[in-house]
């Protein structure tokens, strides 16, 4: 298979160990729930890369950065937030708290050794005047030639605004690619969430539908993650069809 193509699971449907002998890359996804403790970063690098010293991890942007305390992922963060501080978090906004959770996540991907750090903002992040003004605060103040930025927005935007934010800010455009093309280059990072929902499995004509329209792409490198429920087999299969129609 192309070395510029990497194929992975958003999280682990398998134990690490077993996982880094599968594959070349994976997705943290804990990075995002909750505040993971530096030793336990520290023992995922020492176990991945023992296995596999070419290991990649990419790692999942804190939810206190990109989305609302009213949202329900937040009752995984362990966190108590005070009632007259809700209004804190989220949305990119320039508060202690949101960058506080940025200073977290840069420090776990440090840890592994991460390249990319994924943003995904939630379907209630719409385009407004007030978004682009947070979004463009956020990521001038953290930017860094150590990290390449990813995000993927799911609310409602205008291709044209996407494509001006990402460029102004140096941004990678993350989409699933069998929904929607990417609207940056170089780097492409996809996420394919199931075409009708998690609870999917994807039939070998979309993976093969996939694999052509990656390798028709002109870019430095193409990461590829499936985040369906049945991620292990779908991206072996992606991996094997990759392999095999060089």
């Amino acid at each position: 298979m192309n070395e510029n193509i990497v194929v992975g699971c958003c999280g682990l449907p398998v134990g690490l160990e077993r996982y880094a002998q599968l594959f070349q890359i994976v997705e943290v996804q804990q990075t995002f729930y909750k505040f993971v403790p530096e030793k336990t970063a520290e023992k995922w690098a020492t176990t991945a890369h023992a296995l596999n010293p070419n290991f990649e991890f990419t790692v999942k942007a804190h939810q206190f950065i990109t989305h609302l305390s009213t949202s329900p992922t937040y009752v995984h963060s362990g966190v108590s937030i005070p009632e007259e501080k809700k209004n804190n978090y989220g949305f990119f906004k320039p508060t202690e708290e949101v960058f506080e959770a940025w200073r977290y996540t840069e420090k776990i991907a440090r840890i592994l050794g991460a390249r990319i750090v994924l943003f995904q903002s939630p379907p209630t992040f719409n385009e407004s005047d007030e978004n682009i003004a947070n979004l463009q605060n956020f990521f001038e103040q953290v930017s860094t030639k150590d990290f390449v930025f990813c995000w993927e927005p799911r609310g409602k935007w205008t291709d044209e605004s996407v494509q001006k934010i990402c460029q102004h800010l140096n941004l990678i455009h993350v989409v699933d690619p069998l929904k929607k093309n990417a609207l940056t280059g170089k780097i492409f990072y996809f996420r394919l969430h199931g075409r009708s929902g998690y609870k999917y499995t994807y039939p070998e004509y979309e993976l093969e539908k996939l694999a052509a329209n990656v390798r028709s792409l002109e870019g430095d490198k193409t990461y590829i993650f499936f985040n369906n429920t049945n991620m292990l087999n779908d991206a072996q299969k992606m991996i094997k069809i990759l392999s095999e129609k060089q």
